[in-house]
């Protein structure tokens, strides 16, 4: 775990495991906060963080070895998806993408805030909003 306390900063997973996807306006030159130049078109209504729409996605905004450190480079102006994804265990709730998108870089699941150790999430078909797998 991190010096802060916060498993996302030496994980980043999510953010090279999932197509981050999101309204056109969220961009800078749409009157949003995420920097155009770190994103590219999918439809005349969405775009992705550049990097997240391939076999092998990463995005671009991240900095460092996924499950060693990590930090996103535009973490104030990040996209809505990013924002709203919440690692597992996170306010005792499971999150099954993030645990799918640990365990694709050999990282156990988290254990809900407040366990000692890792726990194993139950299976359930849940899928993070504006996210989608790698493969």
């Amino acid at each position: 775990m991190s010096e802060n306390g916060n498993p996302c900063m030496s994980c980043g997973a999510c953010c090279a495991w999932f197509r981050v996807s999101f309204y056109w306006a969220e961009g800078d030159d749409g009157g949003g906060v995420v920097p155009n130049a770190l994103t590219e078109p999918l439809t005349p209504f969405l775009r992705c963080m550049a990097g997240t729409n391939g076999r092998s996605p990463r995005c671009r905004a991240l900095e460092g070895e996924v499950g060693k450190s990590v930090r996103c480079t535009i973490y104030a102006g990040r996209p809505s998806p990013c924002r709203e994804f919440t690692m597992a265990g996170e306010q005792g709730r499971p999150n099954d993408a993030c645990d799918r998108a640990r365990a694709h870089y050999g990282l156990p699941p988290l254990a809900p805030a407040g366990a000692k150790g890792v726990i194993m999430a139950e299976k359930r078909h849940h899928d993070a909003s504006g996210c989608q797998p790698g493969d």
